[in-house]
């Protein structure tokens, strides 16, 4: 990130002392914000050159003056060519307080997301979910190799984040990485969470992010028809019996700690007999990663000539669409087995189907049957 650098030296010429001297002062000029401080040597104001910034004359005096101000602009312009180096955060306070030996420490974003994602892992399994931690590891991996092969820097100054570098890191994944409008916005989402904790601890003061905002697109989500489906599955822990007597999946959901209660019907029932045993750590059912989960549920469509994108997580979205919502089961029941706090996630996740509107566009009709008979001429 270039900036523009400029040193002047010159007379104080409110500040003359008892014997008519005055103090020169350093003036360091970084992008045209100023910081200046005195340099500790003073001279007579006639033999002051302010055109060359230097003392006139030949005098021993003069020459060592002159030797003195040449080390102070040579030491400045090599301060500033090292900041630009290390950091590429240069102000012209911090060369000020460079030269002058004042230690400003400036917090950086990939050690405060290191430490961010730290505190997540050590949360795992009480608060977090091993999933979170991840999502975070993988933002701050991104972050780490977008600003090497953008800027060439191994870190950069929180202080320095504007909106530009956003901007660019967007792009970035976009292209390079290959990523698509949501999946970048919920990188942008991730990052952001760490400029929030950087100006909640006076980190910075500035919001990078004020002029940025993140877009969420509308998808359809995708779900299987009632002819799509093939084979179900269950991952959930617990089956306990209920107020009436039947089973029931009882547990909570991981990102909200919200209950989500389920009535387990014969098929999964069917399920649970022909794997009982066969799981390890008391599972109920063998569990694969997910990695390999979802390679098992392409291979699965591709023998049932399923021509969609089958995911373990669009079971849930089948769930609440064909098997529960087109079936006539109300929104509100659906949105609390998938454990949601707010019924506006159930209507992402289930939408009404043409059979649906079908189906009680037709039970409208019979009860119509009456009314029609008034307006037969």
């Amino acid at each position: 990130m270039k900036s523009t650098f400029k040193v002047l030296i010159y007379l104080k010429r409110n500040a003359i002392r008892k014997d008519g001297k005055m103090p020169i002062i350093a003036r360091v000029t970084v992008d045209g914000h100023i910081a200046q401080f005195n340099v500790k040597l003073e001279v007579q104001p006639n033999n002051w050159s302010v055109k060359l910034g230097k003392v006139i004359g030949q005098s021993p005096d003069s020459k060592q003056c002159n030797a003195q101000l040449n080390e102070i602009r040579a030491s400045l312009y090599r301060i500033y060519h090292e900041l630009q180096q290390k950091d590429n955060y240069v102000t012209s306070e911090k060369v000020k307080n460079d030269f002058l030996g004042i230690s400003e420490t400036h917090e950086t974003l990939l050690s405060l997301f290191q430490k961010h994602n730290e505190d997540i892992l050590k949360l795992v399994g009480i608060s977090k979910s091993q999933t979170t931690y991840r999502k975070y590891e993988v933002t701050r991996k991104h972050l780490q190799k977008f600003m090497l092969l953008k800027y060439n820097l191994t870190d950069i100054s929180l202080k320095e984040i504007k909106n530009m570098f956003l901007c660019d890191f967007e792009i970035y994944l976009m292209t390079t990485v290959g990523c698509n409008a949501n999946t970048t916005a919920k990188f942008m989402q991730f990052l952001k969470r760490i400029i929030i904790i950087a100006r909640n601890n006076g980190m910075i003061t500035a919001d990078p992010f004020a002029n940025y905002k993140i877009h969420m697109t509308k998808v359809d989500r995708g779900y299987l028809t009632q002819e799509d489906i093939d084979v179900k599955n269950l991952t959930d822990k617990e089956i306990r019996t209920s107020f009436d007597g039947k089973l029931w999946i009882m547990t909570k959901r991981q990102k909200t700690n919200v209950q989500s209660n389920i009535l387990l019907l014969d098929v999964p029932k069917m399920i649970l007999e022909k794997y009982k045993g066969k799981a390890i750590d008391n599972k109920l059912l063998p569990i694969l990663s997910h990695q390999k989960m979802n390679a098992y549920l392409k291979e699965i469509g591709d023998v049932c000539e399923i021509d969609k994108e089958i995911t373990f997580h669009l079971a849930r979205h089948t769930f609440a669409t064909t098997i529960t919502l087109a079936k006539g089961v109300p929104i509100e029941t659906v949105s609390k087995m998938l454990g949601h706090t707010n019924i506006r996630t159930t209507q992402i996740y289930a939408r009404i189907t043409d059979s649906k509107i079908s189906n009680d566009m037709q039970a409208l009709a019979g009860k119509l049957q009456g009314i029609e008979k008034m307006f037969r001429i």
